[in-house]
């Protein structure tokens, strides 16, 4: 009788541990490969999607992805904490001598294109603005509605942080016309918010409001400004088509930057990035993929 009772669990024990083993061997592989993203704001939803596609297709590679704004970002990549910075705009020659300095090479990729929409409030009667006219509102020569064929009512000026890739091209492109000598800044006036979504909100509540944002994130219920080079016209509005034939004037390079040449699994996630599977998730989500325009 003891005997057989020994054996009854010594058969259990054995079939518990058949059991925890096929358990094992059954469920989902660990990852073995970790990118690390960071960086600009505009871009992060976009790298979200991409890393839930490409986990789901690779499921041994875990890709964390996070904002914070284009300088984040390449910060991040300078002192070695992140795989992959991404940025709304190149990176500076202030940042290329400081990863000089630190013997790292950036490796740059354009990995998508984007549109910067001007919105306003719904209610707002203004629809177009010049890139002058958007220029003298936001560097503080033109305080009121009325002056561009508005109500009489104050601007406010909204704008991304300083830390923002956003911010950074919007000052140089229509603060400051492209002009490398313009020294135009922001009105001090204007009020700078941390997030996308924190422009879009503010637009929404204020009839007052002028702010600027991706256009893959600017709701339906916000009106965008058609937007004209000179006086002359013609005024356009932000869409892919405008960004590929360059009539819209306000579209910039969207990039990925490693350091120095990437291999193994992040070379694998930036070359599937640029195939036509990844680029289909960019026009998805309101971007211009890469495919779509000669540069």
């Amino acid at each position: 009788m003891k005997f057989s009772r020994l054996f009854l669990l010594l058969l259990i024990f054995l079939l518990a541990a058949c059991n925890g083993g096929a358990g094992q061997a059954t469920g989902q592989p660990e990852a073995s490969a970790y990118i690390q993203n960071k960086g600009s704001d505009t871009i992060v939803n976009l790298a979200l999607a991409w890393a839930e596609r490409y986990q789901s297709e690779h499921p041994e590679v875990s890709i964390s992805v996070t904002g914070g704004g284009s300088g984040t970002g390449i910060a991040s990549l300078l002192n070695g904490t992140v795989d992959i910075a991404n940025a709304s705009r190149a990176m500076s020659d202030e940042e290329k001598s400081q990863a000089q300095a630190e013997g790292i090479q950036p490796v740059e990729f354009v990995i998508a294109r984007d549109a910067i929409a001007v919105i306003v409030n719904p209610e707002n009667p203004v629809s177009q603005l010049t890139l002058q006219q958007i220029s003298d509102i936001y560097s503080g020569k033109i305080n009121n509605w009325s002056e561009v064929g508005g109500d009489d009512r104050p601007i406010v000026r909204l704008s991304r942080e300083t830390n923002s890739g956003t911010h950074v091209y919007f000052l140089e492109t229509v603060i400051r016309l492209g002009d490398r000598n313009n020294k135009t800044l922001f009105s001090t006036d204007t009020l700078l918010l941390p997030s996308s979504e924190g422009i879009i909100n503010e637009v929404r509540q204020n009839p007052n409001a002028i702010g600027y944002d991706g256009l893959g994130y600017v709701p339906r219920d916000l009106k965008i400004i058609a937007v004209a080079k000179t006086d002359a016209g013609p005024y356009v509005l932000p869409m892919i088509s405008t960004v590929n034939d360059k009539s819209y004037a306000v579209a910039r390079d969207l990039y990925m930057y490693t350091s120095g040449q990437p291999t193994g699994a992040v070379k694998d996630y930036l070359d599937w990035i640029l195939s036509d599977e990844a680029q289909q998730i960019v026009s998805d989500l309101g971007f211009v993929p890469i495919f779509a325009y000669e540069p």
